[in-house]
């Protein structure tokens, strides 16, 4: 799914097919937060006027494409993780064998289709505490581009948020679901604001 063209991933997340769905797409957006922050490193980078940190741009442009390597990676990890799971929902439930013997896969399914998208907003967080760097120390050229990095990653982690909500919701287990649940809640709270603020911070350097 990473090789497709923009084009072909956008008419096969356009059809009715249940993937690529809005996981890929949360994945995606992180991943291109994490460019974003790669450009403004790189457009940093060997400039006189930020010489005092350019081996601290270098450090956060190494751990940017990392994170951008992972998340693109994720985007094709949250299809197959779904796979599985949309087949599950089509198992026959004709008899009490087959409603028992369905929701033990479901249950099954959940647990991995769930681990993706919490993955996806872990690694996207650690892209907003890059770009939170960036306002002070990257070129004043390419502060715009550090601001709609902020708003990818931020709509990344809501986007992930959600689709760790929607699987959660129908776990039998809800000691287990709620430790997802409380694990991403975990991250709105303290890295939304934070991009939300890298983002004011950006225009306020621009007005």
């Amino acid at each position: 799914m990473t090789n497709q063209k923009i084009q072909a991933f956008l008419e096969a997340l356009s059809s009715k097919a249940p993937i690529p769905g809005g996981g890929s797409c949360a994945s995606l957006a992180g991943a291109i937060g994490a460019c974003l922050c790669q450009m403004v490193c790189n457009l940093t980078k060997g400039k006189k006027k930020y010489e005092a940190n350019w081996e601290e741009i270098d450090q956060i442009c190494t751990k940017a494409h990392a994170l951008g390597e992972e998340l693109t990676h994720l985007v094709h990890d949250d299809a197959i993780a779904f796979e599985p799971l949309a087949r599950a929902y089509q198992l026959k439930k004709d008899t009490p064998a087959q409603i028992a013997y369905r929701q033990e896969v479901i249950q099954q399914c959940l647990l991995s289709a769930t681990e993706v998208p919490l993955r996806v907003c872990i690694v996207v967080c650690d892209v907003i505490v890059l770009l939170d760097r960036l306002v002070d120390i990257g070129s004043t050229l390419a502060i715009s581009d550090v601001g709609v990095g902020a708003n990818f990653c931020k709509t990344c982690l809501q986007s992930g948020a959600l689709n760790v909500k929607i699987n959660t919701r129908m776990m039998s287990d809800r000691d287990c679901a709620k430790q997802y649940e409380d694990q991403v809640q975990a991250l709105l709270d303290v890295y939304a604001p934070k991009a939300d603020a890298i983002y004011q911070r950006v225009w306020d350097r621009l007005s």
